[in-house]
């Protein structure tokens, strides 16, 4: 028994050691001094997510923070026509749920893991009391919300004055891996705020058009000089 305790005992420490480099790592979190993140490591629950499970959801009470240190979170607001809009993808090393915990309104995003993930949830109370105890840091936090504010104004300026095709090319763009995209047709509609049988009717055209091929494998682009050609053109222009 007291080799299986030792394990165990090993094994939080390594949990707790990557928590405190997560926190390390964060704008925010990062300006609290050393033995302070260690205290949030040890004081935190530990979570983990399924592929597709959801973290939080609109509506949600704001209790808490997470310190995401393996995987990956979407974030995303419910659309005014039903469809979700995405906002961003939250990578290991990153806060989450900062804002709702400080000011303990309900939760306006969904967040769903999109790969297995594990998360610290650090409660909001312990969070407070860091912040006042060391203040630095909660004027770190001020500036890592309002970096966040305008980057989602020019998110949602950027997308709401661009056509579909644009949209579409740049996203295919920024998520080929040596031209592969290894998202469906489905999230890739969700990713840019259109419908699915949009997003399909234009991959078609383009697919005819020998700019990407689909199959077995995913979406492979063919033409990237086309593509970039449609994100140069003027949002109005129907490609």
């Amino acid at each position: 028994m007291e080799g299986a305790t030792s394990a165990i005992q090993v094994l939080e420490e390594k949990h707790s050691m990557k928590v405190a480099e997560t926190l390390a790592r964060d704008s925010v979190f990062g300006v609290l001094s050393a033995k302070r993140r260690q205290q949030l490591a040890h004081s935190g629950t530990i979570l983990r997510l399924e592929k597709g499970q959801r973290l939080f959801g609109h509506g949600d009470k704001s209790d808490a923070a997470f310190a995401i240190f393996v995987g990956e979170v979407e974030i995303a607001i419910p659309g005014l026509d039903g469809r979700a809009v995405w906002l961003a993808r939250i990578k290991a090393g990153t806060m989450i749920g900062e804002m709702g915990a400080l000011d303990g309104t309900p939760r306006v995003t969904n967040a769903v893991a999109t790969r297995k993930c594990e998360l610290l949830r650090i409660d909001a109370r312990l969070i407070k009391e860091a912040l006042l105890t060391e203040p630095q840091a909660a004027l770190a936090l001020v500036n890592v919300l309002t970096r966040r504010l305008r980057e989602t104004d020019a998110l949602v300026e950027r997308t709401s004055s661009m056509e579909l095709g644009k949209r579409l090319a740049r996203f295919l763009l920024a998520e080929s891996t040596n031209g592969r995209i290894l998202y469906n047709q489905g999230e890739i509609a969700h990713h840019i705020g259109a419908s699915r049988e949009a997003v399909n009717r234009k991959l078609e055209r383009w697919r005819r058009d020998k700019w990407v091929e689909i199959n077995y494998t995913g979406l492979h682009i063919l033409d990237r000089s086309a593509l970039l050609t449609v994100c140069r053109r003027h949002a109005k222009l129907h490609i």
